[in-house]
């Protein structure tokens, strides 16, 4: 059909197994997507991790692709040296360069299906915007967060992260492969209407847009001296109120939100973000207008 090729990448995170389930029946079964004439690669992103079950080895994949890590000639952790694997096979300038690269994961937090965009790349944009005509999923914007950076999917000209939850870590569960399996297919669908130069572009897209992230109230030994309040359990893309209620303590001490309302949680109580000390992150709720820009950048990455 074309020479545009795509990466699908599960298992990023090892102990996000239903992607990488889903990618292996795929392999067997290549009928299970469609992908309508383009040609795809698709490989377990941390396949070390994947097999001992756990998110890493020695760093999180997906905040290693960033230049001062990748440039490293001789590279001892195991994720700096599994990055520069991916990126020399199906980078920009490997040896199967892929003009798009999809990035499957899961969480434990109560979000559905969502996705997530890492900065405002127009081609980013444009393709979230696409799958979300179609299927009506939240996009998610993560910018503007000096603490994290070095994403996969910024490596690649374009690129899309698909979240499909509430699942735990290490289980295997029919409706999530079901949704992953729904989202790929949609994306691929999209694809080739992108290179049939048929694809139908939306008025305007729905974004919420990254404004920090919040952590646990914490004692003099930075443990968390208070848990998520009752009232916010799987509240994830509702509003939250001024002065509503965030977590509580073993008194019955109430912390309270002393934000602005209409702010919007989102990844609450993500059991892979305890590490980074993240009870939730907090986005805005913005409508875009669609740009010509962004369906020129998407259409330019025919030709990356």
């Amino acid at each position: 059909m074309t020479s545009f090729k795509v990466l699908v990448v599960a298992g990023t995170h090892g102990n996000e197994i239903n992607a990488p389930w889903l990618i292996r029946r795929w392999e067997q079964e290549p009928d299970l997507i469609k992908t309508n004439g383009i040609k795809y690669f698709s490989v377990i992103g941390n396949p070390e991790a994947y097999r001992t079950g756990r998110r890493y080895i020695s760093r999180d994949l997906n905040r290693t692709f960033e230049p001062a890590l990748l440039s490293s000639p001789n590279p001892i952790e195991y994720e700096v040296i599994r990055a520069k694997q991916l990126l020399s096979a199906y980078g920009p300038a490997g040896r199967d360069p892929c003009n798009l690269v999809l990035d499957l994961h899961s969480t434990t937090a109560a979000m559905g299906s969502c996705l997530v965009v890492y900065g405002r790349r127009p081609a980013d944009l444009a393709f979230a915007a696409l799958i979300q005509s179609q299927l009506g999923l939240p996009i998610y914007l993560h910018e503007s967060d000096d603490l994290e950076h070095g994403f996969l999917v910024e490596a690649w000209p374009c690129g899309l992260v698909i979240e499909i939850g509430a699942v735990a870590q290490s289980l295997l569960h029919p409706k999530i492969v079901a949704q992953t399996k729904l989202v790929l297919q949609a994306c691929f669908d999209q694809i080739s209407k992108v290179v049939l130069g048929i694809a139908k572009f939306p008025n305007h897209l729905v974004i919420h847009r990254h404004l920090g992230s919040l952590d646990f109230p914490r004692d003099e030994d930075s443990q968390p001296e208070a848990c998520l309040h009752p009232d916010l359990i799987g509240k994830d893309w509702i509003p939250l109120k001024k002065h509503q209620s965030l977590f509580v303590d073993s008194k019955k001490n109430i912390f309270r939100f002393k934000g602005e309302d209409l702010t919007v949680p989102v990844f609450i109580n993500e059991a892979a973000y305890a590490e980074k000390n993240i009870a939730m992150s907090l986005t805005k709720r913005e409508v875009w207008c669609f740009s010509s820009k962004w369906k020129e950048a998407i259409e330019g990455c025919k030709h990356n």
